[in-house]
């Protein structure tokens, strides 16, 4: 299923905004004397209520939300970079730029209220023009790997760049991630929100179709970063679309993940082959080190001899996420011991991908000067299966024309107090 919901349905399922109605019954009044004790008494009472009121708001004040724009420096071909900072009214903050639709950066706080950033990422835009493994970014027309760079569509073989061996990765050589989208700052009573636009022309990387698509990332009150994806197209072409973030819940930089309990709400996933491309089948994860249907440490099997791991060189895996219907479903948790900080990621998508960062070797320096190694992060991409278009029995992800492509991904923030 494509389409698995649409945006306005997910919006209130993925927002959790409690909403208050008030209902008044209008009765006709009779004739009544009252007397001046009683006037005198209705006034005193209605003076206490305001002055109470104003107290109340005084000594509580709200925080607000607000989204800031600053130029973050110019393409090679002198087109602007601007970075977008949404801040919440609980002073959560996350800044993305129009770049690749790039989360720069992800501040939230921990047990003790203490804010940092825990998205990996580099400090100046020229290093995302380089060696950048798809730090934070948008991933298009097609996350994830096609096998041989080739599909069939309508009796059509389509060839595409070979990025990664033999295969596609994540669009290809110029995906999503490395254009410059039109942005558009929005605000509403649930947050803030960027919305970013790119069309992808006909044979664009190769795929077909003119695609107009639009992701809308809302930085809500409810300490929700809620990442909305819509496309059509004039001609069918496959498309699957994520979010590439990667996370680390003890704050960027600061060591590996593999301490980081983790939690993914799926019975089944895809094995791969030495290509890592999905064999066809679907496998239990009952009995292998890819079972976190109880959360579980990330390294605790992590260097299992078990072959999946061996090809992976660590998690690198689809899993099918355990789905009730066709709104947003829990694909995965994380809980970090040290901090307490806790992300749950709500999903529309049938999939989520769990990559614990295996080819980070240290080669990287990152923000603030830190060098990123192997498994220092963790990405959990909601997405359809990998080499979908290669493989009729999985979810279909092609889009036809007259058809609207939509999808959703929220990803909650909290902190164990524990």
């Amino acid at each position: 299923m494509l389409a698995a919901t649409q945006l306005d349905e997910s919006g209130d399922a993925g927002n959790k905004l409690l909403m208050k109605t008030r209902n008044s019954v209008e009765r006709p009044f009779g004739k009544t004397r009252v007397s001046r004790q009683s006037l005198v008494a209705i006034a005193v009472l209605v003076s206490w209520l305001v002055v109470s009121v104003c107290f109340g708001q005084a000594s509580t004040p709200l925080g607000k939300h607000a989204i800031k724009k600053e130029a973050f420096g110019k393409m090679l071909d002198g087109s602007s970079v601007d970075v977008y900072t949404l801040t919440n009214s609980h002073g959560l903050e996350a800044r993305i730029m129009n770049f690749g639709g790039i989360v720069l950066s992800l501040r939230v706080p921990d047990k003790n209220g203490k804010l940092d950033d825990i998205v990996l990422g580099f400090d100046s835009l020229e290093a995302y023009f380089a060696n950048n493994p798809h730090f934070g970014s948008i991933i298009g027309r097609y996350a994830n790997r096609i096998a041989n760079g080739k599909f069939t569509l309508d009796g059509v073989e389509y060839s595409l760049p070979k990025n990664n061996g033999p295969n596609t990765l994540h669009g290809g050589v110029k995906g999503f991630d490395k254009v410059l989208w039109q942005a558009e700052p929005s605000e509403s009573k649930q947050g803030v929100a960027l919305v970013l636009r790119y069309t992808s022309k006909n044979g664009e990387e190769g795929f077909p179709g003119n695609l107009k698509t639009k992701v809308t990332y809302t930085f809500t009150d409810s300490d929700e970063l809620a990442i909305d994806y819509e496309a059509t197209t004039d001609k069918a072409t496959p498309l699957n679309l994520t979010s590439h973030g990667y996370f680390n819940l003890a704050g960027q930089g600061t060591g590996d993940v593999l301490a980081h309990e983790l939690l993914i709400n799926a019975d089944r996933f895809t094995p791969v082959d030495e290509n890592l491309i999905p064999t066809g089948e679907l496998h239990p994860v009952q009995g292998t080190p890819l079972d976190f249907t109880r959360a579980a440490a990330i390294g605790v099997r992590i260097n299992d001899n078990y072959e999946q791991l061996v090809l992976g060189r660590g998690y690198d895996h689809n899993f099918v996420i355990n789905r009730k219907g066709s709104g947003l479903e829990l694909a995965a948790r994380v809980h970090e011991p040290s901090t307490g900080r806790v992300l749950e990621i709500y999903t529309t998508e049938p999939g989520v991908q769990f990559y614990s960062a295996n080819f980070l070797d240290g080669t990287l320096t990152g923000k603030q000067g830190r060098v990123y190694k192997q498994h220092s992060a963790f990405c959990l991409e909601t997405q359809h299966f990998p080499d979908s278009p290669n493989h009729p029995s999985f979810p279909s992800t092609i889009l036809k024309p007259g058809q609207t492509y939509t999808s959703r991904t929220v990803y909650t923030f909290s902190a164990d107090k524990k």
